[in-house]
């Protein structure tokens, strides 16, 4: 049976592990970061989930899905940088930086897999 809601797909329950693990770990970071790499890494690892839903709510077209599917994969990508920093800036032990970026690695993964193969999530196939 096909999924009825984004949030029963392995890759938004993982994305979403991942931005809640992300904002309990950047509770941590220094003051100075507040407005800086903090806000950043959080919103880009919340925009994957985001994203998916909006593309879940666009799965009608083909186009609008994959599109979504791609802002998704680039917030992704964002949070793999943002945590690379992190972890130079030493606001995240060697292991922290390993467990979150292989989650995150999942999460692209999961998402490549669905761009490279869109047809079985969309509607009136």
């Amino acid at each position: 049976m096909a999924a009825q809601s984004v949030k029963e797909l392995d890759v938004y329950r993982r994305a979403y592990e991942l931005a809640m693990a992300v904002f309990e770990i950047s509770k941590a970071f220094p003051p100075e970061e507040r407005y800086a790499l903090t806000s950043q890494i959080r919103r880009a690892s919340r925009s994957v989930c985001n994203n998916l839903r909006e593309a879940w709510a666009k799965r009608r077209y083909e186009q609008h899905f994959v599109s979504k599917l791609t802002d998704c994969d680039g917030e992704a990508n964002e949070t793999d940088t943002c945590l690379d920093f992190a972890r130079d800036c030493q606001y995240l032990s060697q292991e922290e930086h390993r467990a979150l970026t292989q989650l995150n690695a999942e999460v692209r993964r999961m998402l490549g897999s669905m761009l490279n193969n869109p047809l079985p999530f969309l509607l009136n196939r």
